[in-house]
């Protein structure tokens, strides 16, 4: 038997393992840097949305929109004919609900002209009461408006500018 060794594989050339080891660092470092930032802007696109959510909503300026001229109605009470003068003003932050306020200016007057003539002077003469029509107002109005196309909760309020009775 002979004392050589047996097949020896033969042993990489010196320049290609140092070319290994350095496409391989390489590629481990590209893929942690971009790992890294990854990483660093998630984190922050999270922080930023959170900060987003706990912030409030900020309002746009309110449009006040003036049923002109004031309502004028008549009703009985306890035989005597009673007058009522309203007048109302609705608010909005929409442009586009102001403008279909305005634009249906002759639904809107009808609907509010019935529902302030079918009041009696017991229900007007409270401050619950004119709190109740002031509500059932504001949704007449909603209800115009949605059905118009805009959104119902557009209109955020009605007041009564001028309330007189007789």
């Amino acid at each position: 038997m002979s004392d050589a060794p047996a097949a020896e594989a033969p042993a990489p050339a010196p320049g290609k393992s140092k070319m290994l080891v350095i496409v391989l660092c390489s590629i481990l470092a590209a893929g942690a840097a971009g790992g890294g930032v990854y990483f660093m802007t998630a984190k922050k696109s999270g922080e930023e949305h959170a900060a987003a959510e706990a912030a409030p909503a900020v309002k746009t300026p309110a449009i006040y929109s003036k049923f002109d001229p004031p309502f004028v109605v008549n009703f009985q009470n306890k035989g005597m004919m009673r007058f009522l003068q309203v007048s109302i003003e609705v608010m909005t932050r929409d442009q586009m609900t102001a403008d279909l306020i305005k634009e249906h200016d002759p639904k809107l007057r009808n609907d509010l002209l019935m529902l302030l003539g079918g009041q009696t002077f017991e229900t007007l003469s409270s401050r619950e009461g004119k709190e109740q029509l002031r509500t059932q107002a504001l949704k007449a109005v909603a209800d115009v408006i949605a059905a118009e196309g805009g959104k119902a909760e557009s209109v955020e309020q009605l007041y009564f500018t001028s309330f007189v009775m007789q």
